[in-house]
């Protein structure tokens, strides 16, 4: 149970140094440490799957893309809008919301025992392809359609039309 405690603190510190770093390639590697400890979280639940997705796809593929987009911007102190006390006044009362919203369901939860898990096979990838490939098979298949429509429309979009003239452009 402290492992657990000790994840999650790593877990908020890091949360909270994503948006507290000036500079935004920091901001993108403590989001990296966030999911990773976030990873831990779902490895301590018996998730395996979903903490081998976690760590593949959003450690993997799309930190490195925030990261490069971030790179490519070329962001610097001169091309940095200035903020005005509207957006600040709007932040702090977002963080108030936010704040009061957490206490309201942290009150609302209570004091009770700790979730005991029954079925220790749950988050298993075995049970997950059993639950998938038979009760979830049509919205599955209809998912895998989407997906494949999606990227053949952005082929279609990313492609070039030729010229007339045999120029691109």
């Amino acid at each position: 149970m402290s492992i657990f405690y000790f994840i999650a603190f790593l877990s908020v510190l890091f949360a909270l140094l994503v948006i507290s770093a000036k500079n935004p390639v920091h901001s993108v590697l403590y989001l990296i440490l966030t999911f990773f400890t976030i990873t831990i979280h779902y490895i301590l639940l018996n998730a395996q799957f979903l903490a081998i997705v976690n760590f593949i796809v959003y450690m993997g593929a799309i930190m490195v893309l925030f990261l490069f987009v971030l790179m490519l911007l070329n962001l610097n102190v001169a091309t940095e809008p200035a903020k005005s006390n509207i957006v600040k006044f709007a932040g702090v009362i977002g963080g108030c919301c936010l704040l009061a919203v957490l206490v309201a369901s942290l009150k609302a939860l209570g004091v009770s025992k700790p979730v005991v898990l029954t079925n220790p096979g749950l988050g298993l990838v075995k049970n997950l392809g059993k639950v998938l490939f038979t009760e979830f098979l049509l919205p599955f298949e209809i998912s895998s359609i989407l997906l494949l429509s999606a990227m053949v429309g952005a082929v279609l979009l990313a492609k070039k039309e030729k010229q007339p003239d045999g120029k691109f452009f």
